[in-house]
């Protein structure tokens, strides 16, 4: 299975070419965007070569999500701390944008492999921003700290105007996904997917891995959430993580695969359906072959160099016309 990169590959892109190639000699704005309608607006201008505007659009929050100045809770300060002096905030952001940043690049280290390493960082602006408010949760629950809403339901957006939940306790973190499709083949192959996903977490290999569970129904921790936020055609898929999970190595890799994980099955849902679309194209296109090899070589030689082809007569078709 394939895991989805944080960092954008346009976006990282463009800084190598601008800074590492040393593609200066024009003006660069340019617009990309990413799965779960994440935006980026990218702007170099000749005259600061060095200098970089970046501005980001998120996903539609539904209501239950919690925004603060059009922003997740604590992303302001997860910018601050991944990026210090490197960055400048603008307030406000540029028109149709959550955040617009100032990147002064003058203020990267001199040692190269420092400098690919912020480039990375980055291009994985999404991961800081989005993913704020859970690498708080999760730091809280590594440190064993109690959090301002510990035990209470907490929705976090990771698609637009759809969420995902999580109750924040001392010794545990229960994260639940509410699965949606708008394609019904899309419906079918990813409850196939989750099932055989939940049944795969029981290998031996996979011992130290968060607890996963799978439900058509909504689990009880969702009892007080909105209708319409826990609305599902794919059932519900629950994590339980624990201390081991968050620990300092372990932090960023956990929190993006959260956040990310409803992009992730969609992803292997795509994959296999091109798949199986692959295999009964070849299925189809063998049977064709065996059916041409089944003609009898009369049937095959039967046409005429103008095109037309012979009529086979039976034997009272052949007295029918010999009559008229």
């Amino acid at each position: 299975m394939i895991l989805l990169q944080s960092a954008s590959r346009f976006l990282l892109q463009i800084l190598q070419n601008r800074l590492i190639s040393s593609e200066k000699s024009v003006d660069l704005d340019c617009h990309s965007v990413e799965f779960d309608d994440v935006r980026y607006h990218i702007q170099f201008s000749v005259k600061s070569p060095q200098v970089m505007l970046l501005s980001i659009s998120l996903p539609i929050p539904p209501p239950e999500t919690v925004f603060v100045n059009g922003l997740p809770l604590g992303a302001i300060e997860a910018v601050k701390a991944a990026y210090g002096e490197l960055v400048q905030i603008l307030d406000p952001p540029k028109d149709g944008y959550n955040l617009t940043m100032k990147l002064n690049f003058t203020k990267l280290p001199q040692d190269e492999e420092q400098r690919k390493a912020i480039l990375v960082k980055v291009a994985s602006v999404r991961e800081v921003v989005l993913g704020a408010p859970l690498r708080m949760i999760l730091h809280h629950l590594a440190s064993r700290t109690t959090f301002p809403n510990m035990g209470q339901l907490i929705a976090l957006v990771h698609r637009p105007k759809e969420s995902f939940f999580l109750i924040p306790q001392v010794e545990k973190v229960t994260v639940i996904f509410p699965m949606r499709f708008r394609d019904s083949v899309d419906i079918v192959l990813a409850t196939s997917f989750l099932q055989e996903f939940v049944e795969s977490r029981r290998a031996a290999a996979l011992s130290n891995a968060p607890l996963c569970t799978w439900s058509p129904t909504p689990p009880q921790e969702l009892k007080g959430a909105p209708p319409d936020a826990v609305a599902a055609n794919a059932g519900f898929v629950t994590f339980v993580i624990y201390p081991r999970h968050a620990d300092v190595r372990k932090l960023d890799k956990t929190a993006w695969s959260l956040s990310t994980f409803h992009a992730y099955v969609n992803y292997h849902v795509k994959c296999s359906e091109g798949f199986m679309h692959t295999r009964m194209r070849r299925r189809v296109e063998t049977l064709i072959q065996a059916l041409d090899r089944a003609k009898p070589e009369m049937e095959r030689t039967k046409k005429l160099a103008q095109g037309n082809s012979f009529k086979r007569l039976s034997l009272k078709d052949g007295r029918g016309n010999s009559i008229s």
